[in-house]
């Protein structure tokens, strides 16, 4: 995966840490579900995976970036699960 790009989801997984209060208050006012609260938080990170890949990349990310970023994901994922 591009260097930049993993320094941008980098970031990302650092700010859901650091706003993990307000998603909790978010995940309460709806399902307060530890899946759920993974789910936003992945769909974060997932966000800014796509996002930053037009923007860095000028492009869709191909299917090995995603399995990439899937393997990304999956090596933090005791961080994020830390989290609630």
């Amino acid at each position: 995966m591009d260097e930049t790009l993993l320094r941008k989801l980098e970031q990302k997984v650092q700010d859901s840490i650091s706003h993990k209060d307000e998603i909790r208050q978010l995940v309460s006012n709806i399902d307060d579900s530890k899946s759920f609260a993974s789910g936003i938080v992945i769909g974060r990170i997932y966000n800014a995976f796509h996002y930053q890949s037009k923007r860095i990349l000028n492009r869709k990310p191909t299917e090995q970036e995603f399995q990439e970023f899937l393997e990304f994901i999956k090596t933090r994922k005791s961080i994020l699960d830390d989290l609630w």
